[in-house]
C-alpha cells in the first residue's frame, strides 16, 4: 500500500523538491495539498518537463507549475471518494487516460491514492531499443585502442552493459546493438542476451552509417523505437519519456538537456543609435541534444537504406515532412562520455553511487 503522505507537496514547494518527491515515490505524480491535506492540484512528471521547457527555474514554486497547465487540462484534478470500487476506478482511469486517482473523504482531504499498476501488472514496455555502439572512440584514444568505447568499464562492468541493464529494468526486452568497430568483442560479451534476460540482435555496419543510418537496417515495425547513443551514462526515465511521447501525439521525441553559457562581456542593448540597457555578463540558456530518441516506425522509414544519415538529418526530414517532433527535457543524471575527462568523471560518479 502506498504511503500517500509521501506524495504530498505544498504550493510553495520548489520544483527541485517536487522532482525529488516524484523520483522518491516512483509513482510519477506529486499531490499539491494545503495544511489540512485538501487537494489543490496534481503535478505529473510531464507537467515538470513542460515547465522546464518554458523556462521555469528549479527554484520556482509548485504553484507556478499548476498555473502553467495546458488550457485543455481539467481545472480541477480528477479524484474519487474513498471506498470507490476497483472497477469504477479503472473506468475513471480509462476514460480520463490517467494512471493515478487520488481518493478523498467528504471534506476533500486526501486519504489514499489508486494506482494503475496496482490493478494491471505491466511486465513489458511496448518498445524496442537500438543502442548505437559502433563509434571509433577517436577522442578517447589510447583507451579505445583495444576496445570500443561502449565497452570501457564503468562501475565494474562495460558501459554498454550498464545501458542494456537499465533498458531491461525499464521493461524493454528487445534490444538491438548497432556495431562496427571491434564488433566481435561486443558480440562475444553479450551473446544473444539470455544471461541479461533480454533478446539481443546485432545490426552490423560494414561502414559507418552516421548516428541514424543503422535504423535503415532494422526490420520495419509499428512499435516506437527507443534509440540511445552507446556512450551515454544516464538515469533517464524511459517510461516517463514514452508517456510524454504519447500524451503529446509525437512522431519523434528528442531528449534535451539545458546548457548555460555565460557571455564574458557586458551585452549592450540598442535601438538604432540609442543604448537602451546593458546586461553585465548575462547567462544564455540553450537546450542541447542528449542523444536519446523515441521514434515512431514510419519516421524510421525516412532514413535512406545503406547510406550515411545523422540524427540531425532525420530530425530535419521529419520536420520537413510535417511530422510532429518534440523535445523531452531531462532533469535526471546524464553524462556524454566523449573525452578522457568525461570517462574519468563517469568512473568517479559510479564509485560514488551517483549512477
Amino acid at each position: 500500500m502506498t504511503d500517500v503522505a509521501s506524495l504530498f507537496v505544498g504550493p510553495a514547494t520548489s520544483i527541485h523538491d517536487v522532482i525529488a518527491c516524484i523520483d522518491r515515490n516512483a509513482n510519477g505524480i506529486a499531490l499539491v495539498v494545503d495544511g489540512e491535506r485538501r487537494l489543490i492540484g496534481t503535478i505529473t512528471d510531464g507537467d515538470i518537463r513542460r515547465a522546464l521547457l518554458e523556462g521555469l527555474p528549479l527554484e520556482a514554486p509548485a504553484g507556478d507549475v499548476l498555473a502553467r497547465k495546458p488550457p485543455h487540462a481539467p481545472q480541477q484534478p480528477t479524484t474519487a471518494p474513498i471506498g470507490t470500487s476497483q472497477a469504477d476506478l479503472l473506468g475513471i482511469m480509462n476514460q480520463e487516460k490517467l494512471r493515478q486517482v487520488p481518493l478523498v473523504d467528504a471534506d476533500r482531504r486526501v486519504v489514499d491514492i489508486a494506482l494503475l499498476p496496482d490493478f494491471v501488472e505491466e511486465y513489458e514496455l511496448p518498445l524496442r531499443a537500438l543502442v548505437m555502439a559502433g563509434g571509433l572512440g577517436t577522442r578517447l584514444k589510447p583507451l579505445t585502442d583495444d576496445r570500443p568505447k561502449s565497452m570501457l568499464p564503468v562501475g565494474g562492468r562495460p558501459l554498454l552493459e550498464v545501458i542494456v541493464r537499465q533498458l531491461r529494468d525499464a521493461g524493454i526486452r528487445r534490444v538491438n546493438l548497432a556495431t562496427h568497430y571491434k564488433s566481435e568483442m561486443i558480440a562475444q560479451h553479450f551473446g544473444d542476451g539470455r544471461e541479461l534476460s533480454v533478446e539481443i540482435d546485432y545490426v552490423r555496419e560494414d561502414q559507418p552509417l552516421g548516428t541514424a543510418g543503422a535504423l535503415s537496417l532494422l526490420a520495419e515495425s509499428a512499435e516506437p523505437l527507443l534509440v540511445i547513443n552507446g556512450d551515454i551514462l544516464t538515469q533517464v526515465n524511459v517510461a516517463a519519456m514514452l508517456e510524454f511521447h504519447r500524451a503529446n501525439h509525437a512522431d519523434m521525441t528528442v531528449a534535451v538537456r539545458p546548457f548555460d553559457m555565460q557571455v564574458p562581456y557586458g551585452v549592450v542593448q540598442t535601438d538604432g543609435l540609442a543604448i537602451t540597457g546593458v546586461d553585465e555578463k548575462p547567462v544564455v540558456r540553450y537546450f542541447i541534444n542528449a542523444g536519446i530518441y523515441l521514434i515512431n516506425g514510419d519516421v524510421c522509414q525516412l532514413v535512406p537504406p545503406n547510406d550515411r544519415c545523422d540524427m540531425t538529418d532525420l530530425i530535419g526530414r521529419a520536420i520537413a515532412g510535417g511530422r510532429r517532433v518534440i523535445s523531452f527535457p531531462l532533469h535526471e543524471y546524464w553524462l556524454d562520455i566523449g573525452k578522457a575527462e568525461d570517462y574519468a568523471r563517469a568512473v568517479s560518479d559510479a564509485e560514488e553511487g551517483k549512477v
